[in-house]
């Protein structure tokens, strides 16, 4: 992963939540908000948050005051959050890196994280943290991507983009995203990290965009891959939008355009 990889800032982050969540992280959202909340729970930490899909599903659920606190590293991307987030029930937010987290140990009923855990430099240290602030018997629920063959949208993006710029084999969809969907990898850095009841369950779903361009610009505009594609001029980032668009309507026809999307939900204990 390069630093670029973590770059949610400029117009990524607006780009983000009005194109790709509603791409791809409403559904996944809401299915980990259900698991999250259907255990007691008083305490409930959220790490990585990005622009808050998941705290706007799962706030709503929580019993009447349980306490929500909900972090990311990326300030850009918490702002937009608390922007969006409903004034009740409260939440508690706070800039926080998942593998150094401000918290007394056993502190927390239930940890999630949405899709998350990708960015992590070091995920052992990440899933280890997780652990340490959790109680006895507590849960560490997230998600991730399977490989990008598996999420056509994306594949088509990175497969145009890397045809259009070949020498500079811009990647970040299939490197980072879609790069860490191995469920036996993700066991094992899991039991390293001191978890020792452990379910993967892949869970495939369908991602819908009103119109061909739409996932183009989610996926251009709305993640780090613009930071690969902007060094070589608005004109190359429009060219590589209109082709994906292109290829998208092609495979997909007009109108509403509907695609596979496919990933793991990782509940640890």
């Amino acid at each position: 992963m390069s630093e670029n990889d973590k770059v949610f800032e400029g117009s990524i982050p607006d780009y983000y939540d009005d194109y790709l969540v509603p791409l791809i992280f409403e559904s996944y959202a809401r299915d980990l908000a259900r698991r999250v909340a259907a255990r007691p729970v008083r305490d409930v930490l959220e790490t990585a948050a990005g622009s808050g899909v998941v705290t706007r599903a799962l706030a709503p659920l929580l019993p009447e005051g349980a306490r929500y606190c909900v972090t990311d590293l990326n300030p850009p991307m918490l702002e937009r959050a608390k922007s969006r987030q409903p004034a009740e029930p409260p939440v508690e937010w706070l800039p926080a890196d998942a593998l150094n987290l401000p918290f007394e140990d056993d502190s927390f009923d239930a940890v999630c994280c949405q899709f998350g855990v990708m960015f992590f430099p070091d995920r052992i240290k990440g899933y280890a943290e997780a652990k340490r602030v959790l109680r006895p018997g507590g849960r560490f629920l997230f998600n991730v991507w399977d490989a990008i063959e598996q999420n056509e949208f994306a594949d088509i993006v990175t497969r145009v983009a890397k045809t259009l710029l070949p020498e500079a084999h811009p990647n970040f969809l299939a490197r980072t995203p879609h790069g860490h969907g191995n469920p036996e990898r993700i066991r094992a850095e899991l039991e390293q990290a001191g978890f020792e009841h452990i379910e993967i369950e892949a869970v495939e779903d369908v991602s819908t965009a009103p119109d061909p361009s739409h996932p183009a610009i989610a996926y251009v505009r709305g993640t780090p891959l613009y930071g690969e594609l902007a060094p070589h001029g608005e004109k190359m980032v429009n060219r590589i939008i209109g082709a994906a668009t292109e290829e998208i309507r092609d495979r997909y026809g007009d109108g509403e355009v509907s695609a596979k999307i496919t990933g793991f939900v990782i509940t640890a204990s």
